[in-house]
């Protein structure tokens, strides 16, 4: 995984570095694989710390994406998530200088850097190096116009005062809506403020970039990306959904995690639409108490279901009981595309929401944190594709095993007329979505757009 040395060529020569977390290096590597797959002449350094080079290493990639690492500039005990706030802080301050010194040792001359939003120093590095760098956002079109609206305010640095003086903001700048209010406070949740605010920093970085990305999809939140494209001068390219749809028909299911359980075989023997996915994310998870409730709840409901629990395999296995298949890993957009599958107990991640409405399953939202909430809301009361475990999302209350075992329940209940139109309503955005990735669609085009800017900008810095 050392740097890639190569004779310098006039191939289109992009450099990506996606934010050290599973949630941001996943729709990376999607978009790359995307891009290598439309231009055949290009050539991809995907750029990871030490630690995740050890995690992806081995993964396949298309010939044309070289893996390339910078050391691990940051604490062991902060990769493992222990302090959520100083992991972040550290990759604000500690991963520009090795990436810088990476682009130093690289022989192929760099046509653009693809950069991860949270990244803002690698827009500092490409302006002061005189390359082109894409802005790739992996949180929702949405939740990124609502931290930009923030963002714009004369005091965004201190948002104690600005949840205090809502609306006394509200008035002195009409950009920020009560709803945008909300939903700050919503992202805001236990150590988030040091989060929000070096997102915000971020955030107004964007415009120094050349261009911004999406991995989202036009059809779903069109109306915010062309207010956006009214208000930036830079273009904007929808380029998701940035998920491996395009793997699906590849035989991939298989872990590499040790006595995973055939967990296809075991949705095979399953009826259609009669089993619920859970899976609460990959980082940040619920308190113990909760897990327990939700535990209990999944069991007393009656309803089958498969559990992705990557910390907690063994100890949920031993209650699970006969109603629950609890595993380790797995290829998660394969199961929601499964046709055993009927619905999606998610935590809203927004790469896991892409996946439930690409596979069409409606969702149960059980958000904890940052961009989460907007998404459940989102998922709810705009699309109408899914309930809420917690009514109240800053209710520190537990969701007792009674509630979570009456609303799986009904939420699985093929019957209920609530559920059929919610079940229509996805198939619905499952179309939308499918039509655009598919030839011609619009993240087709935007791809293509993308692909053609870089390329023609590549051109004009050869010929100056």
């Amino acid at each position: 995984m050392n740097p890639i040395h190569m004779k310098p060529i006039t191939s289109t020569h992009i450099v990506a570095i996606p934010y050290p977390g599973r949630g941001h290096i996943n729709p990376m590597m999607n978009l790359c694989k995307l891009l290598a797959s439309r231009k055949h002449d290009l050539v991809i350094t995907f750029v990871v710390t030490k630690e995740w080079s050890d995690f992806i290493g081995s993964c396949p990639k298309p010939d044309n994406i070289h893996f390339a690492s910078i050391p691990n500039v940051i604490p062991s005990e902060l990769v493992r998530g222990a302090d959520f706030p100083g992991f972040y802080e550290a990759v604000m301050t500690k991963m520009e200088a090795p990436f810088e010194e990476l682009l130093d040792s690289l022989q192929l001359p760099v046509t653009a850097v693809i950069a991860d939003t949270e990244l803002k120093w690698a827009i500092r590095i490409g302006n002061r190096r005189n390359f082109p760098v894409a802005s790739l956002c992996t949180i929702s079109a949405t939740v990124f116009s609502i931290l930009h609206s923030i963002g714009l305010t004369e005091n965004w640095h201190s948002l104690v005062d600005l949840l205090e003086k809502g609306s006394e903001l509200e008035e002195q700048n009409p950009g920020i809506s009560p709803c945008h209010l909300t939903d700050l406070q919503e992202i805001l949740g236990g150590n988030a403020r040091r989060v929000i605010q070096l997102t915000l920093e971020c955030i107004s970085w964007v415009l120094k970039a050349k261009y911004l990305l999406f991995t989202s999809v036009y059809e779903l939140e069109g109306h915010v990306i062309d207010t956006l494209k009214a208000k930036f001068s830079i273009p904007i390219y929808p380029i998701g959904a940035a998920i491996p749809y395009f793997e699906l028909h590849e035989n991939s299911s298989e872990s590499t995690f040790p006595n995973v359980p055939n967990y296809l075989q075991w949705l095979d023997s399953h009826p259609p639409c009669s089993v619920l996915y859970v899976s609460l994310g990959s980082f940040l998870s619920v308190l113990e108490e909760q897990m327990g409730e939700i535990t209990a709840g999944l069991q007393d409901s009656g309803v089958p279901y498969m559990w992705v629990a990557r910390g907690e395999t063994s100890r949920l296995r031993d209650s699970c009981g006969g109603m629950g298949l609890v595993v380790p890993w797995c290829d998660q957009l394969k199961v929601l595309c499964h046709s055993s599958i009927g619905g999606f107990l998610t935590h809203c991640g927004w790469n896991s929401t892409l996946e439930a409405i690409f596979a069409g399953v409606p969702m149960l939202t059980f958000p904890i944190i940052f961009d989460q909430a907007p998404n459940s809301k989102k998922i709810v009361e705009d699309w109408k594709i899914g309930w809420r475990v917690k009514e109240q999302q800053r209710d520190e209350s537990l969701v007792t095993r009674a509630r979570i075992s009456e609303l799986v329940r009904s939420f699985m209940d093929s019957e209920n007329n609530e559920v059929k139109n919610m079940r229509k309503s996805v198939r619905e955005l499952k179309d939308s979505c499918r039509k655009a990735v598919a030839k011609d669609g619009s993240s087709q085009i935007n791809l293509d757009a993308f692909i053609k800017d870089i390329s023609q900008d590549h051109g004009a810095r050869l010929i100056d």
